[in-house]
């Protein structure tokens, strides 16, 4: 039985390294986020309604549609915020989810999160904040900026009970500001949404020289039976609730962000002995990897 549950971890986690035509290293992709969920992705990919393709069209979501309909209405929320300074890095280090991103100057301001509660969106931006709140399959959303020589590295999300949809508010306008999923570019444009699958890899750059903000949202992945839905939306609500990540003091701060909080703080002391000595860090990094392992097969 142990062996069986070893042996379909790997299997999922061979099925998320070979999806697509662009792949992390193998051993980046072993120890990768989107890895540690494998075996729940393996379930969603398979009984995915969509087809599996790096891009969708956004007119198979035809509730999304008031949305582009509204975009000068959420631009202008989202231009308020820019000048208020409220679209930003988190100052609590309580991201879990998009910490990384914040090296390269990427910015954002929640919307929406799952069950989370973000009272700062309902006050700072009405009009957008209603609107999504009228789309059930919108689970998460928020203003993402990404500012000028801004790029996102190649990575895949974890979760694949959602899919990702852009849409351009105040962007450059401008080929060398786009994103590549998959190995297929899409440059944003002011008013125009995208759909695609963020459990591709893909990676992001502004190479113009203006900003760039638009509306970054989760659309829950449709499933082909009642059952899998149900589980998917089961999903979303524990383990991504738990990620949520504050804009102002009162929003909700998820258990896995504030257990993220520590754990940063630990890092430093890692990353400091990783600068003492890379051979001995790597080594130990090894020994505990193999010990976490040799301790859930033992148990």
């Amino acid at each position: 039985m142990k062996w069986a549950i070893i042996g379909f971890y790997f299997l999922s986690v061979l099925h998320i390294h070979f999806r697509g035509r662009v792949r992390l290293p193998f051993g980046r992709q072993l120890f990768d986020h989107s890895s540690f969920m494998a075996p729940i992705n393996i379930f969603m990919h398979s009984f995915s309604r969509v087809p599996s393709t790096p891009y969708l069209p956004v007119s198979n979501f035809p509730e999304l549609a008031p949305l582009q309909q509204n975009w000068q209405v959420i631009r202008a929320e989202a231009e308020n915020l820019l000048r208020l300074q409220k679209i930003k890095a988190s100052e609590q280090n309580d991201d879990a989810g998009f910490n990384s991103f914040f090296k390269a100057g990427w910015k954002r301001f929640y919307l929406k999160w799952y069950n989370a509660s973000h009272p700062s969106a309902a006050q700072l931006c009405p009009q957008t904040h209603a609107l999504l709140q009228g789309i059930p399959s919108v689970k998460a959303a928020m203003f993402a900026e990404l500012p000028p020589g801004g790029k996102l590295n190649p990575h895949r999300d974890p979760f694949a009970g959602s899919l990702r949809y852009h849409l351009g508010l105040a962007t450059p306008n401008d080929d060398r500001c786009f994103i590549d999923v998959d190995g297929e570019r899409h440059s944003w444009r002011d008013g125009q949404p995208v759909m695609f699958d963020e459990t591709y890899i893909h990676w992001a750059i502004n190479g113009s020289e203006s900003d760039r903000i638009i509306l970054f949202c989760d659309i829950e992945r449709p499933m082909r039976f009642r059952w899998a839905q149900a589980i998917n939306r089961f999903l979303g609500k524990t383990m991504m609730t738990a990620a949520a990540s504050p804009n102002e003091t009162g929003d909700q701060v998820g258990l896995v962000s504030k257990l993220f909080r520590v754990s940063f703080y630990a890092g430093k002391y890692r990353r400091r002995f990783k600068a003492w000595n890379k051979t001995v860090y790597k080594i130990t990094k090894i020994a505990l990897i193999v010990g976490v392992a040799a301790l859930i097969y033992y148990i």
